[in-house]
């Protein structure tokens, strides 16, 4: 009996972990078998600042994946992001000895090689090597190579860069959660794959991933990866300006943030009011929805001008006539009311928001259809890509009672703080804004041979790297 393809990804965020465990349907769609979620407590700005922590909520979102789902995870494929990652364009070329002989897989393996061994800085490591465009013997703009003939084989490349230290943090923290680490993936390219059509990719367009801890973007022309960038702020950096201007707690300022928040100061009237319970009989705290408006509009726009200028320096100064296709926001942040606005505003190009329900079945839960789910469905749709076989399912007897290798964690009670109470006088009028995004359901175009072999080698390599390096550490 043939093994099911069941793939696993494992979204390590800044505010949240996610196990996610799903499956091609019949009809090449992405089922959800299982999700868990977890709080995540070690990592900072994307980058492990605490192992045992970052190990607890790991083996949390794993069990309650598992819970759910009655499979076992084996491995994961885990996005990686964090302020330490920068990329890179390079070119490269092989002279081949035999210039009448087919180009196949080798020629273009030695390649990939030739670039793995570039120098880089003192503690960094490439994590993924994006081959772009092929060029033989001075013939450009060839996508695939194989079965051509020529005695010089070119190509430029997109290199991603990480330090070495936080990938093997990452790796330890894995292996040290009961389960094995089969692929690394950056998550802007996960996101991409989950909520970008490739009409878009094809005609240009920046994705842009806002997180709780940083924003992520991706650029793509011509169907090709261009440029990647991590920006070190995200939605905590918005909820702390909220605490400190307005006094109150991080909870608090975070169900402000979700409920009233938003990122144009004009949409509110002078007289809304928002009153926050006081601590421990304290008077209660009566804050402006205008004022709370104004904070977060304050570091949105500090966060979509630094983005901005990273897409100005892949198109230049008008950005607008490579990228047809605009922006697509993402990822927990863009969830802001009237963030889409704010960036058209700013940046003068086509927004709208992406939502990962393009390639999930059509009877997938509303909840991971969200744009905070996008970077976990992008990691279950490389596993399954990968055919990795990566959980099994639990015989009926093991699923009850459950027995895992792995104990759950027991969490502290979280304090309970009154949540914000909206005050009689005046009546808050609020406008929803509603999102009108229409898919279409094309076919999805299938990785040409080049493009599989190529990421699943370089994968391969690069996991038996972490892991020989764990297996030494210990």
């Amino acid at each position: 009996m043939e093994k099911e393809n069941i793939g696993v990804g494992l979204d390590i965020g800044t505010t949240k972990i996610v196990a996610m465990i799903g499956k091609k349907n019949e009809y090449g769609k992405l089922e959800i078998l299982g999700v868990g979620k977890s709080k995540s407590l070690g990592v900072a700005r994307g980058v492990v600042n605490n192992i045992t922590q970052t190990i607890q909520s790991i083996q949390q979102a794993v069990i309650e994946a598992e819970n759910n789902s009655g499979y076992k995870i084996k491995d994961v494929v885990v996005g990686i992001a964090g302020q330490h990652i920068r990329s890179i364009q390079h070119s490269d070329y092989v002279s081949r000895p035999n210039a009448d002989a087919v180009i196949g897989d080798a020629d273009i393996q030695q390649l990939i090689d030739q670039v793995g061994k570039l120098a880089m800085l003192p503690g960094e490591e490439i994590i993924h090597v994006l081959p772009q465009e092929f060029k033989i013997d001075g013939q450009s703009q060839i996508k695939e190579p194989i079965g051509m003939y020529g005695g010089r084989l070119e190509s430029s490349f997109h290199v991603v860069v990480g330090q070495a230290s936080s990938i093997r943090n990452v790796g330890r923290c894995v292996q040290s959660s009961g389960i094995e680490l089969s692929g690394l993936t950056l998550e802007p390219l996960a996101s991409s794959d989950a909520v970008l059509s490739q009409e878009e990719k094809e005609a240009g367009v920046a994705l842009i991933d806002i997180g709780g801890g940083t924003t992520d973007l991706a650029i793509f022309k011509d169907g090709i990866i261009r440029h990647t960038a991590v920006i070190p702020f995200g939605g905590n950096v918005i909820t702390e300006d909220i605490k400190e201007g307005c006094s109150i707690i991080e909870k608090q300022a975070e169900l402000l943030k979700v409920k009233f928040g938003s990122a144009w100061p004009g949409e509110n009237k002078d007289n809304e009011i928002v009153s926050i319970p006081g601590l421990r009989g304290r008077e209660p705290k009566e804050i402006s929805l205008k004022n709370l408006s104004k904070i977060i509009h304050a570091r949105v726009v500090e966060i979509i001008e630094q983005v901005f200028a990273e897409i100005k320096s892949y198109g230049h100064e008008d950005p607008r006539k490579k990228l047809i296709a605009g922006i697509v926001l993402t990822g927990g942040g863009s969830q802001l009311n009237h963030i889409k606005q704010l960036v058209e505003y700013i940046t003068g190009m086509d927004t709208r928001i992406g939502y990962p329900n393009e390639h999930l079945a059509g009877n997938s839960d509303e909840e991971i259809s969200s744009p905070l789910y996008a970077t976990a469905v992008g990691l279950v749709m490389n596993s399954v890509a990968n055919k990795t076989h990566s959980a099994v399912k639990m015989h009926v007897e093991t699923v009850a009672p459950p027995v895992y290798n792995r104990q759950p964690v027991a969490q502290p009670e979280p304090i309970r703080t009154p949540e914000p109470v909206a005050v009689a006088q005046p009546e808050v009028q609020k406008e929803e804004v509603a999102e009108t995004v229409t898919f279409k359901t094309e076919p999805k175009r299938e990785m040409n041979s080049t493009e599989q072999k190529i990421r699943r080698s370089f994968f391969d390599k690069y996991v038996d790297k972490i892991k020989e390096f764990l297996d030494n550490a210990e």
